[in-house]
């Protein structure tokens, strides 16, 4: 293991849950509130910031979007790659979840939930549009946010640092063909233009920018590189809820009408979530490998890159999209649902290390 790698993965593994990040859940439906309320009292005002667009992407929310992305992107090291082999059944367990049953499952649960068993109490015309944002929400593994349930769970460092490295290069070539197949099983129209503009937009240019930035950072120092970090850290959660103030304003006639959706979407959310977790946890001890390794596999299994997701979803059908609002229900029951998640892999650790043999 390189010296580098080793440090990163240890301070990924010690960094301590922020207050936003900790009470992310309230922050939300406060910016749900404020969202609705800004948009019933100044409609002219969010009608103009939805009118800022250059080529079909809206400048003040693609701002956003790299200001949310690109800190968290700064933590991951490519570097780490070549310690997959230290932990290949786990790497393994975690591919297949991540990119062959994860998405795959969403889009199976989105079209039994939202096309078929609550699709009278959904609009009718928002229907395909709720089914897509749930896809973009599952095609996208977890990037920074894992590295704190790792923690939470006693996390193997270095294998969450591996495992994240490896998801953020195959996100760069797979996520827009793979959402393009799923929309498509779907009968959903797929922008391919706006899609693959999304991809160069929020995952090509911000990895580079933040591979850059991580480089210039390093090049000082380990101590310049953790403050940096430490400054630049809450920008993430601050830009992803003025983003989310901005899509609930625009959303806020739709949710006033019919509060259901809301907890509708939920529901293949969180089977999904339980679902994968469970599948990614049981598949490693099933090869063997140690708890520590199984919790950071199941974990990011379960988790998602929200931020990615909202990106996508609002440039490829907007902010008054289902699409949208989707997303953003993964963004409100992401850090309860994840907490439950760990505790449930924390208390299990008994079960998982007992051989079938005791």
């Amino acid at each position: 293991m390189s010296a580098q790698c080793e440090v990163t993965a240890k301070q990924a593994a010690g960094a301590p849950m922020s207050v936003f990040e900790r009470y992310l859940t309230v922050w939300v439906i406060l910016c749900i509130v404020a969202g609705i309320a800004l948009g019933q009292l100044m409609p002219e005002l969010f009608q103009a910031i939805g009118r800022m667009e250059l080529a079909r992407v809206n400048l003040p929310v693609g701002g956003l979007i790299w200001v949310m992305i690109i800190p968290m992107l700064v933590k991951v090291d490519f570097g780490a790659l070549h310690e997959v082999r230290q932990h290949v059944k786990g790497i393994g367990v975690t591919l297949f979840v991540n990119w062959l049953v994860k998405p795959f499952s969403m889009a199976l649960l989105g079209w039994f939930f939202i096309r078929y068993l609550f699709a009278p109490l959904l609009p009718a015309e928002q229907i395909d549009s709720y089914i897509a944002g749930l896809i973009l929400l599952a095609a996208a593994p977890c990037t920074a946010m894992v590295f704190v349930w790792s923690r939470l769970t006693g996390g193997n460092p270095l294998f969450t640092l591996t495992q994240v490295a490896v998801n953020d290069s195959i996100m760069v070539f797979a996520f827009a063909p793979l959402v393009a197949l799923l929309l498509g099983l779907s009968a959903i129209t797929v922008p391919w233009d706006t899609l693959l503009t999304s991809v160069v937009l929020y995952i090509v240019i911000p990895v580079i920018l933040a591979q850059l930035l991580r480089g210039a950072l390093l090049a000082r120092g380990q101590a310049t590189f953790d403050a940096a970090m430490l400054r630049i850290g809450p920008w993430s959660i601050s830009a992803l809820l003025a983003t989310l103030v901005l899509l609930f304003a625009f959303q806020g006639e739709a949710i006033l009408k019919q509060p259901l959706i809301i907890a509708l979407l939920a529901v293949p959310i969180l089977i999904q979530v339980f679902f994968n977790a469970g599948l990614a946890y049981w598949l490693n001890r099933a090869v063997g490998e140690k708890h520590e390794i199984a919790c950071p596999s199941a974990l990011i299994g379960a988790s998602n890159f929200f931020e990615l997701a909202v990106a996508a979803a609002i440039s490829l059908f907007g902010f008054n999209s289902g699409a949208a609002l989707a997303t953003v229900v993964g963004v409100l029951i992401e850090v309860p649902v994840m907490l439950l998640v760990v505790r449930i892999v924390n208390q299990s650790k008994g079960w998982y290390e007992r051989s079938d043999t005791a």
